[in-house]
């Protein structure tokens, strides 16, 4: 498929989704807020998942300090 073939078919996919949405006004803000609601909750998740991944990366850092305290400790250093 050239160049030209596809910009065909992508005019042609375009026209026909045209054609075929006889949608209401409510219909299409239903759809914006169906969107919208779905990306917010992308969003949502992806910080979450950050905000997981930074307290799990602290904890780790704040242990390994610990158990170096602890072993100097245990091995005379003050």
């Amino acid at each position: 498929m050239n160049q030209d073939e596809r910009t065909q078919l992508v005019a042609d996919i375009a026209e026909a989704f045209k054609a075929s949405s006889n949608l209401s006004d409510d219909e299409v803000r239903w759809v914006k807020l169906a969107i919208h609601r779905q990306e917010q909750s992308i969003k949502l998740r992806q910080a979450i998942i950050e905000k997981t991944l930074g307290g799990l990366v602290w904890t780790a850092l704040a242990a390994l300090a610990y158990i170096l305290i602890d072993f100097l400790k245990s091995h005379g250093f003050k």
